[in-house]
């Protein structure tokens, strides 16, 4: 069974995903901040344009200047594209004012990425205002309802418009995707009014907030129940579900505690995100995981630990590497690692294992929300894979580096 565990405090909001028990996704955000960076659309102004590394930096009213690289101020449709790219001072001038939408938070030293392909998603679908075409999440199966969707999309999109229909949308009536089409469009018209009024830098529109967006793009129909411990939190994700996904508020329940077990004790929450902090993971067969993030990629090795197998070497290879891909799948969403990951199994030496275990690794990406790729086998046998890192993960804001090793974990 899978469940949303939702924990509401005045100060802090935390939710968490279960599957069967076990821990899969883990989201929180301080109340104070309502809203997240990503998606945010701001009005800013360009200070300092650089040709040779055809960006340019955007003012927007953060702390760091916001960073803007060319391929996000040319034309969202490739085919649009000019064959050659222009210098990038040829589109840009320090002191022009410019609308963007940050696609990636700040960083550690890094300010936010912007971009000037503009996307506000739905409940059903996303809408570009200016991407003129229309796409099918990858996640949707059967070409009779692939090519249905997209019909849909095209008869809904206005001339210039761009639509990529999601996940949620499979099933779904022409009706609803045209109210959602017709809701995301007023909303980017109004941004578009407010930016020619407002001086910059200013924000034009924020993200929603995170019940907000965990309803509008998490919430599916394999969602089993959703869980709150908060008065207040049920009610505010009740009168969202209600607007977004009515058929869904059902399997709403409302904890109250008995004894002294919180909602988040109960299904051993706390303690899953401890396990899945660690550096050194164990696994259920008695092997292990050890995970080292470095600014620049993520190195996970995997080793045999306790487990001896029963039959030969190879066969005790293999299993112990296939809980490591199920294992490594997991905290790849529940850390939220971005950027390069490399990872290195025990060496096998079937092909066929070796070919099982990227099946098996690229079935279990798919889950995965954030962009993600397997590129494969190195030539050194390892394994690399390709995620999209948006921002930093709640986690880490709790973490402090080590006052005495200063991060390197010795003395």
């Amino acid at each position: 069974m899978k469940r949303m565990i939702v924990h509401g405090q005045k100060e802090l909001l935390q939710i968490a995903v279960v599957d069967e028990g076990r821990l899969i996704e883990f989201y929180m955000e301080q109340s104070e901040n309502a809203g997240q960076l990503v998606g945010s659309v701001f009005k800013g102004r360009i200070v300092n344009v650089l040709p040779g590394m055809q960006a340019a930096f955007v003012d927007i009213g953060l702390a760091k200047n916001a960073f803007l690289y060319i391929d996000d101020v040319l034309h969202p449709h490739l085919e649009r594209q000019p064959l050659v790219k222009p210098a990038i001072d040829q589109l840009l001038k320090v002191g022009q004012e410019i609308v963007v939408q940050v696609m990636k938070e700040p960083l550690g030293s890094k300010g936010a990425r912007v971009t000037t392909h503009f996307s506000l998603p739905g409940r059903f679908l996303v809408y570009m205002p200016h991407a003129d075409y229309v796409g099918v999440s990858k996640k949707v199966n059967g070409e009779h309802e692939r090519g249905r969707m997209r019909i849909v999309g095209e008869s809904i999109r206005q001339q210039g418009e761009g639509v990529i229909m999601r996940t949620a949308a499979e099933g779904e009536s022409n009706e609803s995707l045209k109210a959602d089409v017709k809701f995301l469009r007023e909303l980017w018209q109004g941004i578009e009014a407010l930016a020619v009024t407002a001086s910059s830098p200013i924000e034009l529109h924020r993200e929603a907030d995170l019940v907000h967006r965990l309803v509008r793009d998490l919430l599916t129909t394999e969602m089993d129940e959703v869980w709150i411990d908060d008065q207040a939190s049920y009610q505010k994700t009740e009168s969202i579900m209600k607007q977004m996904a009515p058929s869904m508020v059902a399997r709403m329940r409302l904890f109250e505690m008995q004894g002294s077990a919180t909602l988040f004790q109960q299904y051993r929450i706390d303690e899953q995100l401890h396990e899945a902090f660690e550096r050194r993971i164990r696994l259920h067969n008695g092997g292990d995981l050890v995970l080292d993030q470095t600014e620049a990629l993520t190195v996970i090795d995997v080793n045999t630990g306790k487990f001896v197998g029963t039959s030969d070497l190879e066969d005790t290879v293999f299993r112990t590497n296939m809980e490591a891909v199920d294992q490594i799948a997991r905290l790849i969403r529940l850390r939220d690692i971005g950027g390069i990951i490399i990872i290195d199994f025990i060496d096998m030496e079937l092909e066929e294992h070796r070919n099982q275990i990227i099946q098996r690794l690229e079935l279990l990406i798919r889950q995965d929300r954030t962009r993600c790729q397997v590129v494969g086998w190195t030539r050194l046998g390892l394994v690399e894979i390709t995620r999209k890192k948006v921002r930093e993960h709640a986690m880490t804001k709790m973490l402090e580096t080590c006052p005495i090793c200063k991060g390197r974990g010795k003395i």
